[in-house]
């Protein structure tokens, strides 16, 4: 009698913690509390779902973007829960992801390149989205957004892609002089980032063809070919891009293939009275309030604000180019582009395109 009472008052401490599901399948969670008294839920039958409608979001630089993402419990549950939100992104050149945001109910806080640009939204029931604003060519690569309710952790994934220009870059010195990281140098002084695999991908798709190697974001060095052609892997290969697989970053040397986004400001030709050196170029910019452009600030200007110039000018890195959007006689090849004249000596005369940020 003694061992049944004690039975008895064993399961009646237990009945307050049992909680029981609405539902009429009989799913149930039962509520222990640990250590600090905090509770935490061991599911039963109850399956936590984290989903973002879209595999890929496309933006460029300086906009904002959203990239969608929620929640929902299988069967639902009437109790609202204490959850926790956590959104890493992963880089085309990295192997490891890094926080953006971490949040609790109303809470958040974000992290490194991203602090106070990474928000949530939280409209609606389930929504745990991430906000990007002044979003930057650094910016691109693959988002995890996971949910954490005591034991159980599940996520999703979505990629934010820009949209953009590719060109290949070589620096004045030559072709197939830059180690990665010099390479990663020249792209970041030409306003611009070292392009990733897809982006120099869709750039072939859109006609780019180009001979000379060159490194990409996750240190393989590639070209894209699109009219075969005996130097350039031979007559007998498919147009395409080329790969000469990963390569030593610090002892191999190529050229590379660069990437820039939307402009904020504007590139023009600026309208002197006569030719100018190298020199006399850069002042005469900063005297019109501005700056000499750069490589990628004029392929920018080309690509989305269709700069069509027969002029031939300096930019900032000592090359001289122009841009052409509606090719015409006496204006270079019969594909838009922009032409380049090299690195002629800063002591030649031509005209120059500057860059406002206004």
């Amino acid at each position: 009698m003694a061992t049944s009472r004690h039975l008895l008052a064993i399961l009646l401490t237990l009945i307050p913690h049992l909680v029981y599901s609405n539902s009429s399948n009989g799913f149930f969670y039962q509520e222990l509390l640990n250590g600090n008294g905090n509770g935490e839920i061991h599911f039963n039958g109850v399956k936590l779902h984290v989903e973002s409608e879209v595999q890929s979001v496309f933006a460029v630089r300086g906009s904002n973007v959203t990239l969608p993402c929620r929640y929902w419990y299988d069967p639902v549950l009437n109790t609202p829960r204490k959850i926790r939100v956590k959104w890493s992104w992963l880089p085309p050149s990295e192997e490891h992801e890094s926080d953006v945001l971490v949040a609790i109910g109303h809470k958040h806080r974000s992290y490194g390149e991203f602090k106070d640009r990474a928000h949530l939204q939280q409209l609606h029931p389930g929504q745990i989205s991430l906000l990007l604003t002044d979003v930057r060519l650094k910016d691109s690569g693959r988002y995890r957004c996971e949910v954490i309710d005591g034991l159980e952790d599940e996520s999703a994934t979505v990629d934010l892609e820009l949209r953009g220009v590719v060109f290949p870059y070589q620096p004045p010195h030559g072709r197939y002089h830059l180690t990665f990281q010099a390479a990663q140098k020249a792209c970041a002084e030409q306003d611009s980032a070292v392009a990733t695999f897809d982006q120099l991908f869709s750039a072939w798709q859109d006609g780019l063809d180009w001979c000379n190697a060159g490194w990409l974001a996750d240190g393989t060095v590639q070209y894209p070919i699109t009219q075969p052609r005996q130097p350039c892997g031979g007559l007998s290969m498919a147009a395409g891009v080329r790969s000469y697989g990963f390569r030593h970053r610090h002892l191999h040397r190529y050229d590379v293939f660069c990437f820039s986004s939307s402009l904020r400001g504007r590139v023009y030709f600026l309208e002197h009275p006569e030719k100018l050196n190298f020199t006399e170029a850069a002042e005469a910019c900063r005297e019109d309030g501005g700056h000499i452009a750069t490589v990628g600030q004029l392929f920018a200007a080309w690509k989305f604000m269709r700069l069509d110039r027969c002029d031939a000018g300096w930019l900032a890195d000592g090359s001289v180019r122009y841009p052409i959007s509606y090719p015409r006689a006496n204006c270079g090849p019969s594909e838009p582009g922009v032409r380049s004249f090299g690195f002629p000596s800063p002591h030649h005369k031509h005209g120059v395109y500057c860059y406002s940020s206004q």
